[in-house]
């Protein structure tokens, strides 16, 4: 509705902006012309305005990185593109901020589950359509999923938190190959 997508705006911008910590709910509400009672009833606070930020952030991350699966007609190309397209997203100054910085240390493992389950599900249809092409080893597509999901999540973290995040992209995107080439099928010569 439309009061529930002013305050995500608002709020969206005032988080990038200024951080979780440093942006009033009074001067919030002020801006989009509600009151704090408003807020509280859609969002119950400010850190359930927060975690429908960071997921209308990651629902846009979702459709970034499905764009970028749908250009590759070949699978493994595009399991290997999106998941080192994930890791640039890192550079993003709004994604830096609020995914992953205001949102693990303000919502903590309440948010990392819920967003990491739809990751991984995601990875693991993936994983599974590669395995079924003979294009990888034969594993528990889920348990891949998951370490992979959990080293992308760390690696992005590294990203957005060091002082030369490009460097620090350029390694991750590197070594995220290198842990993928171990997943390469053997008829594939171990590259896929």
């Amino acid at each position: 509705n439309e009061t529930t997508s002013k305050l995500i705006a608002a709020a969206r911008r005032a988080f990038a902006q200024e951080g979780y910590a440093a942006t009033s709910m009074e001067a919030l509400c002020a801006e989009v012309g509600l009151t704090r009672g408003a807020l509280y009833h859609h969002f119950g606070g400010k850190a359930g305005l927060l975690e429908a930020v960071v997921h209308q952030i990651n629902d846009e991350i979702d459709a970034q990185l499905d764009a970028v699966w749908e250009a590759h007609p070949d699978p493994w190309a595009a399991f290997r593109a999106s998941c080192l397209a994930y890791l640039a997203l890192a550079l993003e100054p709004e994604i830096q901020r609020i995914v992953l910085t205001e949102a693990p240390a303000v919502l903590g493992q309440r948010l990392r589950e819920s967003d990491a389950h739809s990751s991984v599900d995601v990875l693991a249809e993936g994983l599974q359509q590669l395995m079924a092409a003979g294009r990888t080893r034969q594993a528990d597509p889920q348990a891949l999923a998951r370490m992979l999901n959990g080293a992308l999540i760390d690696a992005a973290l590294w990203i957005a938190s060091t002082e030369d995040p490009r460097r620090a992209l350029a390694h991750a995107q590197q070594g995220f190959d290198l842990l993928l080439s171990g997943l390469a099928s053997s008829q594939d010569g171990g590259s896929p």
